[in-house]
């Protein structure tokens, strides 16, 4: 993530359309298939800004892990939240420590996405639960993904065989923010034709094409919720994310 994107990112955390149903299914899904027995052990790998720490803190206790340091220290000034400064490359922690182990949008930032989903299976305990998030479809790719510092964006068949070598089996797996894939998609295409400064401000990602205060966000933000509730009954074929819970065996 650059630099002057920090302050921007916490906002958008917080408020922005996008992140606050993200953040809402992620709670649905945590709420419908992780333990209820007792409070969870969560790893939160690539905290960011740290709101979804925040929102895993309900489930349990969190230990956060963040790689740059820089946005750390911005962090730790905003909120009062522990976090580790740790690649998902290597996380020292110790084997088959954490109920359930979450990496948010953060594989995408890793050259080799094989070796951080087998750093996630071992410090996951057996019979527990990996999620994760990731974009999709490399034909959305945009400045948006370059301001945010991706290497790649995924098929499900992907996803699926970053798995192959690890033993357990799938909880639930779908693509979502299937609903708005056609606008966004007009969108990115048109971006790369378009000049920047003529659609983009701040550090020049998606979240700031249109105000956050504006209709157009407010009509966003019932579209993707109207979706979320459908995500409890079917899996959708594509979107422009997806979501991956394994359980290891």
């Amino acid at each position: 993530m650059d630099k002057n994107y920090y302050e921007e990112y916490f906002f958008l955390e917080r408020n922005h359309w996008w992140f606050k149903i993200r953040l809402e299914i992620i709670q649905d899904l945590i709420k419908k298939y992780a333990s209820k027995n007792s409070k969870l052990k969560i790893l939160n790998v690539g905290t960011a800004t740290g709101r979804t720490s925040e929102i895993l803190a309900k489930f349990g206790e969190v230990t956060s892990v963040e790689y740059d340091q820089d946005c750390i220290n911005f962090t730790q000034n905003k909120i009062k939240i522990d976090i580790v400064n740790a690649s998902i490359l290597d996380l020292p922690f110790n084997d088959n420590e954490f109920d359930l182990v979450c990496a948010f949008d953060v594989i995408e930032h890793v050259e080799d996405d094989i070796k951080a989903i087998k750093e996630l299976n071992r410090v996951c305990k057996n019979n527990s639960l990996i999620f994760i998030t990731v974009p999709t479809f490399m034909i959305l790719w945009s400045e948006h993904d370059d301001v945010n510092h991706h290497y790649r964006r995924y098929l499900m068949k992907q996803v699926l065989s970053l798995f192959t070598q690890i033993e357990g089996a799938i909880v639930k797996k779908s693509y979502f923010n299937t609903f708005l894939f056609p606008p966004i998609l007009i969108f990115r295409l048109l971006s790369k034709i378009i000049p920047k400064k003529l659609i983009r401000s701040g550090a020049g990602s998606d979240f700031t094409v249109i105000k956050n205060e504006s209709i157009v966000n407010k009509i966003l933000f019932f579209i993707f919720n109207l979706e979320r509730k459908f995500l409890n009954i079917f899996s959708f074929p594509f979107g422009v994310s997806l979501f991956f819970i394994f359980r290891k065996n």
